[in-house]
């Protein structure tokens, strides 16, 4: 059976490049989330997903988000589930930030907009990574971070700030799903992505030893269970 083609939607705050690592196993299509200075909302950038399967002519897909990617992969579900024939969801969450979390949110964004995001690395490295990532992983995820533009990393943390809960939108999805996270996972840990998979019915895999960012961290091991997952359920 010929498999369906994989959309994988990167985490904040980095682009397509991040999914580099799986792209000779999985083969995905990795579209840069921008904001370009619309009204913060991931749903711009669901609909802006689904322009380019329209250009593609691709009108089924498996989708895959990791982190912000996961968001954005539900904004899609509420637009247009007709267009999603699997889930791949990685170290994300479905429920809406806390005030705590918004707040933090506005107030990275502010900063950001002030400073520019040459402090960013520092300050979002340990929550992204794990305790003792490979080599050459911090400096590739400082790489991509140190590679946004001010304004779109402000953007994204409003868009997210405001995102509604997703947890009607995924018990509703009726169609095969994945649920993978790094098993020292500090932003969302394996409980998070436990729950989350028990919303979507989904298989639930924990990669050991790795962070939030567990595409860059472990894309073998990333890359296997996705390929895996696909053969077994035939998308």
């Amino acid at each position: 059976m010929e498999t369906l083609p994989l959309v994988l939607l990167h985490a904040f705050p980095l682009d397509g490049r991040m999914w580099d690592g799986v792209r000779a196993v999985l083969d995905p299509i990795t579209p840069d989330l921008r904001g370009r200075g619309r009204e913060p909302d991931l749903g711009t950038f669901a609909d802006d997903v689904l322009r380019d399967l329209d250009r593609r002519g691709l009108e089924r897909v498996v989708v895959g988000g990791c982190s912000m990617g996961g968001y954005v992969a539900m904004a899609l579900l509420r637009r247009a589930p007709d267009r999603v024939a699997g889930l791949v969801l990685a170290d994300t969450r479905c429920t809406a930030d806390d005030d705590a979390a918004r707040a933090g949110r506005l107030a990275m964004a502010d900063r950001v907009l002030a400073q520019g995001v040459g402090w960013l690395p520092d300050g979002l490295a340990p929550g992204l990574v794990g305790p003792s990532p490979a080599a050459g992983v911090v400096e590739r995820v400082a790489e991509l971070v140190l590679a946004q533009p001010a304004a779109e990393v402000a953007w994204a943390q409003r868009a997210m700030a405001a995102r509604p809960d997703s947890r009607d939108v995924l018990a509703a999805v009726d169609v095969p799903a994945l649920v993978l996270v790094g098993s020292e996972d500090a932003l969302t840990p394996p409980a998070v992505a436990r729950d989350l998979a028990d919303v979507l019915r989904a298989e639930y895999v924990e990669l050991p030893g790795v962070g939030h960012l567990t595409p860059v961290e472990a894309p073998e091991a990333f890359a296997a269970a996705v390929l895996d997952w696909r053969t077994r359920v035939g998308r």
